[in-house]
């Protein structure tokens, strides 16, 4: 994997999340698994404007050991990487639509988003909700690592969506996927709606094996 490439593309994801409204100011947090390590950015960057050579870089341990300081999320960040070695990237967003699905008493915490479209299903499979836990805090890891390995989202209470990926642009494009899910589901809230048939969803899982 080429570092600066890498570098490079978080600049570019993070600027086209920014840029479409899916978060603001200096929430939200992405890092990618390196060979021998890790990027991040920055604790209180804004993703819109981030700076390629003061990513922070931390080794394979998860020591840092250059550029600014990680984002203090990063506890959710490894706990997907511990459990999922699939995993490659990790986005977390406080994206509107999923930020408002997370803060309602009634959804399922089993799983939030309810499958009506075969997309989710491919892209982002079930998503439990996490109990709340402060931003930043240690304690969100093995609530996370009690589902990561099968999961590769979930919806943090009262604080947004945590996605992985097999690659930086599969993270982001799930993570815009669930987004839009969480609208579909806001939009047609009360209204009678047609969730794709359990046999629907095994051949979607079986075809496309998400990962």
């Amino acid at each position: 994997m080429n570092e600066q490439r890498t570098r490079e593309d978080i600049v570019k994801w993070g600027r086209s999340l920014f840029e479409r409204g899916l978060t603001a100011g200096s929430s939200g947090n992405i890092s990618v698994r390196l060979d021998d390590g890790f990027l991040m950015t920055p604790t209180n960057s804004c993703l819109g404007f981030l700076d390629a050579e003061r990513m922070s870089r931390l080794d394979a341990t998860g020591k840092h050991i250059s550029g600014d300081a990680p984002t203090k999320e990063q506890p959710l960040h490894f706990a997907f990487y511990n459990k999922r070695p699939q995993a490659r990237a990790v986005v977390h967003l406080h994206s509107t639509y999923a930020t408002a699905l997370s803060c309602l008493a009634d959804v399922d915490p089993s799983d939030a988003i309810p499958p009506i479209t075969p997309y989710v299903v491919m892209r982002v499979g079930r998503v439990p909700v996490i109990d709340y836990i402060r931003p930043g805090s240690a304690d969100i890891r093995p609530l996370i690592e009690n589902i990561a390995a099968e999961h590769a989202a979930v919806l943090l209470q009262n604080h947004g969506p945590i996605v992985t990926g097999t690659s930086l642009e599969a993270a982001v494009f799930a993570m815009e996927e669930l987004e839009e899910t969480a609208k579909l589901v806001l939009l047609t809230r009360g209204m009678p709606v047609t969730l794709l048939s359990t046999g629907a969803i095994a051949d979607l899982n079986q075809t496309f094996k998400l990962k």
